[in-house]
């Protein structure tokens, strides 16, 4: 992800500054170690990567190139709580990247009762379909205007990752784990 920028990242579009005392990660393409944090740092960015209203439109922008492991599953997910819960408000089954796997903008509509926040975390998530069951996961923090509280939807789906269930390789079956999103709790945020 370069846009929103991620948290510390050397390569996203329009960064804040970094917090003091940290340093630039070079590592956000990798997937995420058992021994790293969710989506590898937690402390926010002095001012959000990004602004956006409740109900707009918005696009997530991947970096050209690299290896999309086939496509897979990707979500797309806020927290209110500093990142103890994460609610989707977006998520692509199978083909993340597109059916050619070349799709690096992805555009969606937030819900319109999303609640207003100065800080929220926003994070991206992504199960690769071929290759090492991997889990990736980029976070930034973003303001969100317009919205209203408290907003409920499935909780995120973490898999591949430390003692959550693994997704197997999808092999041609782009519905692989597709029951894991599907039976997510719902949970209430904001």
């Amino acid at each position: 992800m370069i846009s929103p920028c991620p948290r510390y990242s050397p390569r996203g579009i329009n960064c804040p500054k970094l917090p003091p005392g940290e340093q630039l990660d070079y590592s956000l393409s990798s997937p995420l170690a058992n021994n790293q944090e969710l989506c590898k740092h937690n402390k926010p960015w002095p001012t959000p990567a990004a602004t956006w209203t409740a109900g707009q439109q918005v696009s997530v922008k991947f970096a050209p190139g690299g290896a999309p492991h086939g496509g897979g599953h990707c979500q797309f997910s806020f927290s209110y709580d500093g990142g103890k819960k994460y609610v989707v408000v977006h998520e692509i089954m199978g083909h993340c990247f597109g059916a050619d796997n070349n799709q690096r903008d992805i555009s969606f509509t937030l819900p319109a009762d999303l609640p207003s926040a100065k800080q929220a975390d926003f994070m991206v998530t992504w199960v690769n379909a071929i290759g090492n069951r991997e889990f990736y996961c980029w976070s930034t923090n973003v303001a969100i205007n317009g919205g209203s509280t408290p907003f409920t939807g499935k909780e995120v789906t973490i898999a591949n990752w430390r003692t959550y269930p693994v997704i197997a390789e999808f092999q041609g079956n782009f519905n692989t784990g597709v029951e894991h999103y599907k039976n997510a709790k719902t949970i209430t945020v904001g």
